[in-house]
């Protein structure tokens, strides 16, 4: 690699006379200083726009609207997007604040441009911005010194610099190569994997919370992205399934959350107990209860004396009642009282703890606002169903003692399931805090080796709100530094929008500092509002993470409301995927009059390629994730609320399978990856022949396959017989036919 001076660039150029030089104005800079720097830079002529007019929306002058334009001196593009926006000014103008930077900023975001960066120079300085934060420069230096500089510019503004979010390739989702060793940097993206909710006695049933990840899911993601013996960390750890799934896999595991439950439901599960005697303090507690059981209103109100119960303890607005206490009927907070007091009289904390996990699960089906289904004798809190205390019309008459009895059942299978995992030998491989995502000081800089997490989504779950009542009777206190570090909008203490967006911001810098480089992040999106995307999006990106892709995964049946608003509800979530690299590449976002049919049909064809065929869901959720990476999910509602006109026209249909293909003996209309193109019209082709029982060879598996390659670059013959390789398999003389069943992992 050349090494870049000055003078390379600039030649003899005497940089202390330009202050002094009358003569050398902004035409100047553009000539001698800039236009140099785009060209060792890697910009083209074409991708150089120079003077764009961009149209101001008016400029009021008196009573009247009058249009104006703004001009920009350079605008760059990369793949037909805009990366940044380059201006200059004279040598004796100011670049590192005031009203020069605001007026470029204006350009950088204007609708027809809307780039990653924006930049000013005069000669004597080169100073750029990250759109999303234009407060501060990400890189100033003075041009006489752009040698020790050209390293880290070229790392931010070079055309490789930029991606236009995931596309669909085949080296990076194909690793049919099971790699030797393992390489972080590599890990391929996971496809959507089927869910198995019930299938863990470790999670299913052991205690309610209001968002639960699929454990099976967040188990995948764990071992693609990282190996036995890593650290595995959860910021918004909830219900505790990454921390759990990481042991389960032998790895180590960090769980933090700012909810007192949260941290008990956890510490209680992966305590170490003897099986034997935790069922003999199970039976002797049974065999107490029942022989002193409160049921008479004179024994209730004994009961109501002598044992605490949580009191006076408000409940947030939209509660159908005041507090805590309205929330059971006098006999079941005597029953609660006195079966709370029996169990913390265990003396083995571990033993303890385990019986009041269960306990605490039974209070979740012992209240007013349990909504039982006489039908089948189950039902749920109101906490968890509508997300607020609802007092349920008829919340049925339940047995105390049946209901724990069949929740410490719960608890004795998920310990013997965890056991040969998470025991005495074991467990100080996980650390369990309560505390908040934005303040992680006390774990080391560079130390976390994954991180899953699922964070809380603006104004859908108050989380401390609604876990007062198992705070209550878990006797856990929850302080006003406790709400002011929650990271939701709204809530009894009405926080704003800003204030959320600034704790997520803050988590999101905090996960940064703490992760390895070439180290993986996933992060659970699942908002309705495409702001929300943006802000993981940019600031994961102004941290130092390279956006990686997002991945559908649907957490149950598809929903009519999905069907009729593609675009506008998720069939289930995305999981976001960065990577901590040193040298991260910035998305870029689509412009006003970019061609939004283009990037619809490449992506159509994209995944239709990827999974050799796409359903209509399928297809949704990708043209979801470009419209999100983009910037143009609203132009998709307007222009394409109905894709099955389009579909339906343009590819064949299966009406059996409701899957989408490339018509027959048809090229892609779009330039999709060469390799991906190779793989399905391989694929098709072996298909075909073997119904046929026949076994081509290699010159007629070209012959036949190359004129549908024509589209974009025409691959050579060894490029098809790498993939063909991957998918099918030597009989006889030069013969070929498709592995059997089993033998190809679909992009594995």
């Amino acid at each position: 690699m050349q090494t870049i001076t000055k003078e390379h660039l600039f030649g003899n150029l005497n940089f202390h006379a330009l202050s002094h030089n009358s003569d050398f104005k902004e035409d100047s800079v553009r000539e001698v200083i800039i236009l140099p720097i785009l060209k060792e830079l890697g910009y083209k002529q074409p991708n150089i726009i120079r003077s764009k007019t961009l149209q101001h929306p008016y400029l009021k002058i008196g009573s009247k609207k009058r249009p104006i334009n703004l001009i920009p001196d350079y605008s760059l593009k990369v793949e037909e997007n805009f990366a940044w926006v380059l201006d200059a000014k004279a040598p004796s103008e100011k670049i590192s604040s005031g009203d020069n930077v605001e007026q470029v900023y204006s350009y950088a975001t204007h609708p027809e441009i809307r780039s990653v960066y924006f930049a000013l120079c005069n000669g004597n300085q080169f100073a750029l911005y990250r759109t999303q934060s234009s407060s501060n420069p990400v890189l100033i230096f003075g041009i006489d010194e752009i040698e020790h500089y050209w390293k880290q510019l070229s790392q931010l503004l070079s055309p490789d610099s930029f991606q236009i979010g995931k596309n669909f390739t085949y080296d990076t989702t194909i690793a049919t190569a099971k790699p030797i060793g393992f390489d972080y940097k590599t890990r391929p993206l996971l496809e959507e994997i089927d869910v198995k909710k019930q299938a863990a006695k470790r999670h299913f049933g052991v205690h309610g919370y209001f968002t639960k990840q699929t454990w099976n899911v967040v188990a995948e993601y764990i071992k693609n992205y990282s190996k036995p013996g890593d650290l595995v960390f959860d910021p918004f750890g909830g219900s505790g399934i990454t921390a759990i799934e990481a042991m389960m896999n032998d790895r180590k595991a960090i769980h933090v959350d700012l909810n007192p439950m949260s941290v008990f439901m956890v510490q209680a599960l992966v305590a170490p107990i003897k099986t034997t005697e935790l069922i003999e303090s199970f039976e002797r507690i049974k065999n107490i209860y029942n022989k002193n059981e409160p049921k008479t209103d004179e024994d209730i109100e004994k009961a109501l004396e002598k044992y605490p119960y949580p009191k006076g303890f408000i409940l947030p607005k939209g509660s159908d009642v005041a507090t805590i206490e309205d929330l059971f009927t006098k006999k079941q907070l005597a029953q609660l009282s006195y079966l709370k007091s029996i169990i913390k009289k265990e003396k083995d904390n571990n033993i303890r703890i385990s019986l009041l996990l269960a306990f605490s699960s039974s209070v979740n089906k012992f209240n007013r606002t349990f909504h039982y289904t006489k039908s089948d004798g189950g039902g749920d809190s109101s906490a968890f169903r509508y997300y607020r205390y609802r007092i349920a019309p008829d919340p049925g008459i339940l047995n105390l003692m049946d209901i724990y009895e069949t929740k410490f059942k719960k608890v004795l299978n998920a310990k013997k399931e965890i056991e040969p995992k998470i025991n005495k030998y074991t467990v100080t491989n996980i650390t369990i805090k309560k505390g908040t995502a934005t303040k992680l000081k006390w774990i080391p800089k560079e130390s976390v080796d994954y991180i899953y997490t699922d964070p809380p989504y603006g104004k859908k779950i108050p989380y401390l709100d609604l876990s007062v009542m198992w705070n209550a009777w878990l006797d856990f206190d929850v302080t006003e530094e406790d709400y002011e570090q929650e990271a939701i909008e709204g809530g009894e203490h009405k926080k704003s929008k800003n204030q959320y967006n600034s704790l997520i911001s803050d988590s999101i810098n905090e996960m940064y500092r703490v992760l390895k480089f070439d180290r993986w992040m996933s992060f659970v999106f699942a908002h309705k509002d495409p702001e929300f995307w943006h802000l993981i999006i940019e600031t994961a990106e102004a941290c130092g993470f390279e956006y990686v892709g997002a991945v559908p995964q649907k957490n149950g049946q598809t929903s009519f409301k999905k069907r009729q608003n593609p675009f506008t509800v998720l069939s289930g979530q995305l999981i976001i995927n960065f990577r901590k690299v040193r040298n991260p590449r910035a998305i870029m976002k689509a412009h006003l009059g970019m061609d939004i049919t283009e990037v619809v049909m490449q992506t159509i064809e994209g995944i239709i390629a990827k999974n050799e065929g796409a359903t209509l869901e399928q297809i949704n959720d990708e043209l979801i994730i470009k419209g999100l990476e983009l910037g143009f999910l609203d132009l998709l509602k307007k222009e394409y609320s109905d894709l099955t006109p389009i579909l339906l026209d343009k590819f064949d249909y299966n009406e059996e399978t409701e899957i989408f293909t490339i018509k027959k003996d048809s090229k892609f209309s779009t330039h999709i990856d060469v390799k991906l193109r190779i793989r399905y019209y391989l694929l098709s082709f072996l298909r075909r022949w073997d119904r046929e029982n026949k076994n081509p060879t290699f010159d007629e598996i070209v012959l036949n396959i190359l004129p549908l390659l024509k589209n974009g670059s025409t691959p050579g013959h060894q490029t098809i017989l790498k993939v063909l390789n991957d998918i099918g398999e030597h009989i006889g003389n030069d013969r070929w036919r498709l592995r059997k069943l089993g033998q190809i992992t679909l992009f594995d």
